[in-house]
């Protein structure tokens, strides 16, 4: 059996760029709705450091038919980590953003989901406290 290479290996996930027809529209959005803090170059760092224990990040292409994503007609979906789901929820709920209905609870934690102002659908995810899985 072959060893790993030792180097050239992915480690990670460094970034998430896309394009908005209104960039600016949607990084006030995602401050005022999701309390994001973007920095002057337009972007948002998370430091791996407020992740909770056993957190990870999720590569995963889906089918071309999924309705997993739907409502949205984007091609993608975005996962962001929250400490306390109902919380942001709620946040969002009073900034006016259309929250939908839907929640999931299981093994991974907890799930809800927001449309931002593009129509991207935006899965919050708060992971099960630590020693879950």
């Amino acid at each position: 059996m072959a060893s790993p290479p030792t180097r050239g290996r992915i480690l990670g996930l460094g970034g998430l760029f896309f394009k908005s027809p209104d960039a600016p529209r949607l990084r006030e959005w995602y401050e005022r709705v999701l309390g994001l803090s973007f920095n002057s170059w337009g972007g948002v760092d998370f430091d791996p450091a407020w992740l909770p224990a056993g957190t990870r990040t999720i590569f995963s292409p889906f089918a071309a038919d999924t309705d997993y994503f739907s409502p949205s007609t984007q091609p993608f979906m975005f996962n962001l980590v929250v400490d306390d789901l109902q919380g942001a929820l709620d946040r969002a709920t009073a900034a006016g953003a259309r929250v939908l209905p839907d929640r999931t609870s299981g093994e991974y934690g907890d799930f809800g989901w927001v449309i931002d102002c593009d129509g991207n659908k935006v899965e919050l995810w708060q992971p099960p406290a630590a020693g879950g899985t």
